[in-house]
């Protein structure tokens, strides 16, 4: 996935309004949505006596505590700011009350958005776009970021969404297993896993080494851990994927099978075990009973107070092309309907405030956005967080379409097939499953369409 062109910077302008589908949408949304209620939101102190930035996040336990800390260090930096932040379920129920809000004009000032998800909300009017000039002078400009990440966030030439992080799947290992197996080089850094052969040889010499698993993958009944190392490996080999709206689809039919059958070979339920969890496969990592795992860098917290010789790197490039699946939590601007000129503004300096704070998110594991604080000093001297940055740098995405992303149906449907391949009917029928799930979400119609 090679960095693409800078765009010029575009001037923000005004989304359209939600269009008919989309209050139906919302309409339906709030039926779902209800459960959640008031209760749903944990406000907290609002702070300065200025105007008010309402944030809705879905940030809870250590990213939580994490986020108190950044919004910390926005009030003691900017305390004519009332910030009142709000924390709601993770998820389908987020992203619900979220399109409800907007559609309702009830929306917060600023949330936070997965950026997979943009394609299913700015389209329709249920945000606003960014005022670049005025982030510039709260100083954030789009040459603070990765390009792949910041030209996700654009939508007819206008952004709507300023990455916080990028949170990528890497590779965690033990450095003493895998020291012996022979897999680091001088630095003490993984070596030999850069083609499908090493990383399958590597595999067994880490099981070797450490008497148990080699390669750790849990999957089984996850929502999208099968999507995410198919997509990843799929993009590596630099194979398209077509999925307009009404169909048909098109894809690489040999790439797929390439993928499915390479991790039949690499979770063979001998040198590495095919059918488990993901809570299975952390666990037996953090026990020692696998010398590798392959899981997001979201785990880093937990794996740093269970593996005493923890190492960490970006995942290898086993086929033709550099990536790591990934995805962005992003600022976003929810549609208002009366918005205030003072509160748009004072939403812009709070979302550049939280990105200039975001060493503190990159404490927890995950890759700052903007480069000044991915380039510190003080990030690069964070370990293992370092060793796996450049992760960052080649992200692969979900594909630019309204029904994927984050929390979506789409990834459980299409992360069936995974299994098919290793516990199943195997690789071929493997890829006719994905074949027939990527084609039943193409053709469906975009409820929040024009």
């Amino acid at each position: 996935m090679s960095p693409t062109p800078r765009r010029p910077r575009p001037s923000a302008g005004s989304a359209p309004p939600p269009s008919r589908r989309h209050v139906l949408l919302g309409a339906g949304a709030l039926a779902l949505g209800s459960a959640l209620g008031a209760s749903g939101c944990a406000p907290g102190s609002g702070g300065g006596d200025g105007p008010e930035v309402r944030f809705w996040s879905l940030f809870q336990g250590g990213d939580g505590a994490r986020v108190e800390t950044m919004l910390d260090a926005v009030r003691e930096q900017a305390p004519h700011l009332s910030v009142t932040p709000s924390t709601l379920a993770w998820g389908p129920p987020y992203y619900t009350k979220l399109a409800v809000a907007s559609v309702g004009g009830r929306a917060p000032e600023t949330a936070v958005l997965h950026l997979s998800r943009l394609p299913g909300y700015a389209p329709g009017g249920l945000l606003e776009p960014f005022d670049l000039d005025l982030l510039a002078e709260f100083g954030v400009t789009p040459e603070d970021f990765v390009p792949d990440l910041w030209e996700r966030g654009i939508h007819d030439g206008a952004t709507y969404a300023i990455p916080l992080d990028t949170h990528p799947v890497i590779m965690f290992y033990d450095t003493e297993v895998a020291d012996r197996a022979g897999l680091l080089d001088g630095d003490g850094r993984l070596t030999g896993m850069d083609s499908p052969e090493g990383f399958l040889a590597a595999s067994r010499a880490l099981a070797e080494a450490g008497g148990g698993s080699g390669i750790t993958y849990g999957h089984v009944n996850d929502d999208s851990q099968g999507w995410r190392l198919f997509w990843m490996l799929y993009n590596q080999l630099g194979a398209p994927l077509d999925l307009p709206e009404g169909g048909p689809m098109e894809f690489d039919r040999d790439a797929a099978l390439r993928v499915y059958g390479f991790l039949a070979e690499l979770l063979d339920g001998q040198t590495s075990e095919a059918n488990m969890t993901y809570r299975t496969a952390l666990a037996a990592f953090a026990a020692g009973r696998s010398g590798m795992l392959i899981c997001g860098e979201w785990e880093l917290p937990y794996l740093l107070d269970h593996v005493e010789n923890l190492g960490a790197a970006p995942f290898p490039t086993v086929f033709d092309h550099p990536g790591s699946y990934a995805d962005s939590h992003a600022f976003v601007l929810p549609r208002q309907g009366d918005p205030d000129p003072e509160r748009v503004r004072a939403a812009h300096e709070f979302v550049a405030l939280m990105v200039r704070n975001s060493l503190t998110w990159g404490e927890a594991g995950h890759i700052p956005a903007y480069s000044p604080i991915a380039e510190s000093p003080e990030y690069q001297a964070l370990s293992p967080q370092s060793d796996y940055a450049s992760a960052g740098e080649t992200p692969v995405l979900d594909p630019e379409v309204w029904f994927a992303g984050a929390g979506s149906q789409f990834h459980t449907d299409v992360s069936e097939a995974l299994r098919t391949a290793l516990t199943g009917s195997g690789p071929e029928a493997a890829v006719d499953e994905l074949a027939g799930a990527l084609e039943s979400w193409a053709t469906r119609t975009n409820p929040g369409g024009a």
